[in-house]
């Protein structure tokens, strides 16, 4: 069965997601890690594990963006995703998340803590359905949207792509 973006988005309550398209948690853990047990990156006690629907549509995108956890991706419906990864030591990933995997696309991927990412529908698509899991747990304490030109100057070799998907 083929789904449209506005059917998606009434069926699972989406709200707009301020780095683009949509999402919906679908499940935050009720025990937490206190503090005391993390890595100092982290200012306060996080659920052990968060997951969430997103959905981008053509013409959208996530803009570059980190958090202090990991993020599992996962495929569901739609057309591939492409994420752009910046890792902390320089170097360039692009994950396609997809169900075509005859044309390398995978259907789970993690973007490591620290990573700067940003995702689009790939080119042709209408949109992608995914899921993202986070553990510890997601915090918009831990969410931090990229500046274009700050972004830019630490990877210069991408910014032709920074500047097309970064907000600020």
């Amino acid at each position: 069965m083929k789904h449209s973006v506005k059917e998606l988005v009434a069926q699972f309550n989406m709200l707009p997601h301020p780095e683009g398209g949509y999402y919906k948690e679908m499940y935050r853990s009720k025990e937490l890690f206190p503090k005391s047990v993390l890595p100092e990156r982290f200012n306060g006690d996080r659920h052990f594990s968060t997951a969430i629907y997103f959905l981008l549509e053509q013409g959208n995108f996530s803009a570059f963006h980190r958090i202090q956890s990991d993020e599992c991706w996962h495929f569901y419906t739609g057309d591939s995703l492409l994420v752009h990864v910046l890792h902390p030591n320089g170097k360039y990933e692009l994950i396609k998340l997809g169900n075509q995997i005859q044309h390398d696309e995978t259907f789970q991927a993690v973007v490591p803590a620290g990573s700067w990412f940003a995702s689009e529908t790939a080119p042709g698509g209408a949109f992608s359905f995914v899921g993202c899991t986070v553990a510890p747990g997601f915090d918009f304490a831990d969410f931090e949207l990229a500046k274009a030109d700050e972004l830019a100057n630490q990877f210069p070799e991408k910014r032709e792509l920074i500047m097309r998907l970064c907000r600020q």
